[in-house]
């Protein structure tokens, strides 16, 4: 196989990163990806920095082991306390979630307010705040941790009243901050994208971190002279525990009529 053919690798906690799949593939429609699910141990949001360490390790080692060109990690949480084990133990190009969607973020908060929403463990690890503060001092950061966001996801529940009444929960205090850029700091928050646009209204611009990786992803891949442009695509799914459920709502992310997942329990 040509390196150029060689997969993307994607891998989240969950359903979360497959709105990073489905942008890989919009912007980059001729790749091959691979992309690991690890829904035996979703969500990642409340577990301890050395646990996500460990388990995104693993998966990044089984993402190496089928070859990839570059691995993209598509959860927030793993970006915020995984990426510098992986950028030591993994030989392949490792790209993390977070630098993206705060360069996008800076470079479009016009009145210098940002606010993020993510897991308490990527609020908890003040990466966004970081990250924005190396490009611009000057704006203002504030964080809002959403834990029942990603449970509601992943049961289905997106634009239910139930999910309304989470967003109002956790959401009605942006509107005391006025910032005008919200990032959605959670892969699995672009599913519910459209509600939050919603209730925040139209002054305030989402920064869908999805979208940002995508596109950091292509530049990456152009400049290594890595880019698949011609023939057919594949695209792998492997899930840690699978369930009916899973392939379901996995389906109605990427869209299509058909998906096959495999399972793969090989460090649970």
């Amino acid at each position: 196989m040509k390196p150029n053919e060689q997969a993307i690798g994607i891998f989240d906690s969950g359903l979360g990163g497959l709105t990073i799949l489905r942008a890989v593939k919009k912007l980059m429609p001729k790749e091959n990806i691979i992309y690991f699910g690890d829904t035996a141990h979703s969500p990642y949001g409340s577990k301890s920095k050395e646990t996500v360490a460990e388990y995104s390790l693993n998966i990044a080692k089984f993402l190496e082991s089928k070859k990839v060109k570059l691995i993209l990690v598509a959860c927030n949480t793993a970006s915020a306390l995984a990426l510098p084990v992986l950028k030591r133990h993994i030989k392949a190009p490792v790209l993390g979630v977070i630098e993206p969607g705060a360069a996008c973020a800076a470079k479009v908060a016009i009145n210098k307010k940002v606010t993020v929403l993510g897991t308490e463990a990527t609020v908890k690890s003040k990466e966004y705040i970081k990250n924005i503060k190396k490009l611009d001092k000057s704006i203002a950061v504030t964080q809002y941790a959403c834990p029942l966001f990603v449970p509601i996801i992943e049961e289905g529940l997106a634009g239910s009243d139930i999910c309304k009444l989470a967003i109002k929960r956790y959401l009605t205090p942006l509107k005391t901050d006025k910032a005008d850029t919200v990032i959605l700091g959670c892969t699995h928050y672009p599913v519910i994208k459209e509600d939050i646009a919603k209730f925040l209204g139209p002054k305030v611009t989402l920064v869908d971190s999805a979208e940002e990786i995508a596109k950091r992803a292509k530049e990456a891949l152009l400049r290594a002279g890595l880019l698949k442009t011609g023939g057919k695509s594949s695209t792998q799914i492997y899930a840690s525990d699978l369930s009916e459920r899973f392939a379901r709502l996995a389906l109605n992310i990427i869209g299509g009529k058909k998906l096959k997942v495999k399972e793969n329990r090989f460090y649970i």
